[in-house]
């Protein structure tokens, strides 16, 4: 009897002991977790490439990291995630339609980001060439309210009215022999110069005068200037635009 008392004192102890145990064991704090690193604002967000100075899309986050290809003007991208490196910033992109890689955060812009549309602006106003052409029209498409818009409405037309006293130059050259032997009206001839082409693909529309052989632009911008923002500086500047077309395409050929 007295060994069964034992035994079952020992019995007691042990079931006190165990139950302490899993009493403290569920009793213990739960260490909190970490929390989670916040998501960039930047993720998810769809851009479109415009610096191609910049644009070289990486399959890591480095300027020194080879390039896969150099995205044209343009491109549209959705941005997965956004990385530091050499200095600058990566956005890890999806080149639509199925690229995937690094750019460098600058090449491209968008409206989630502030001041992105100034930075264009500016952009657009220190290019040179057909690129600005290009890149005027990508600032239109991107920013259809921004403040800068009216100033570069009116860089715009400055810049392709020049561009059509060069194409006049050039459709001097067409041969007066040719378009004869070819029975078809000579103004005809002139609106379907080649060069025409890459303007036309932009929706740019140049008037001819046939009887000074000039191209002059249509005048669009300043007239959208004029409509859309009429209490602007440049509603008066756009105005003397337009009538200056009229007057150029009244003009008679010298005698």
């Amino acid at each position: 009897m007295k060994q069964l008392g034992l035994a079952a004192l020992a019995a007691a102890l042990s079931f006190i002991f165990v139950s302490g145990v899993d009493a403290q064991r569920r009793t213990a704090r739960v260490p909190a977790k970490s929390p989670a690193p916040a998501r960039a604002p930047e993720v998810g967000k769809y851009a479109t490439v415009v610096d191609e100075l910049l644009s070289v899309l990486r399959p890591k986050p480095s300027l020194f990291s080879e390039p896969v290809q150099r995205m044209r003007l343009g491109r549209k991208v959705r941005i997965l995630a956004v990385a530091e490196a050499d200095g600058v910033k990566f956005f890890r992109v999806q080149a639509l339609p199925n690229s995937i890689g690094w750019v460098q955060a600058d090449a491209v812009f968008g409206t989630f980001r502030a001041d992105d549309d100034a930075r264009m602006a500016r952009l657009v106003q220190a290019t040179r060439g057909f690129e600005q052409i290009e890149l005027a029209k990508t600032f239109f498409e991107l920013y259809p309210n921004s403040k800068f818009r009216a100033p570069i409405l009116l860089l715009y037309g400055d810049i392709v009215e020049e561009s059509a006293l060069r194409l006049s130059r050039d459709a001097a050259r067409l041969s007066r022999q040719e378009m004869a032997a070819g029975g078809a009206p000579m103004h005809s001839y002139f609106l379907n110069f080649n060069m025409l082409d890459r303007y036309r693909r932009l929706g740019i529309i140049f008037l001819f005068n046939p009887e000074t052989k000039q191209f002059h632009y249509d005048g669009a911008s300043w007239r959208e200037i004029i409509a859309m923002h009429p209490a602007s500086p440049e509603a008066v500047e756009a105005q003397r635009r337009v009538d200056s077309i009229k007057v150029k395409m009244s003009l008679k050929s010298p005698q």
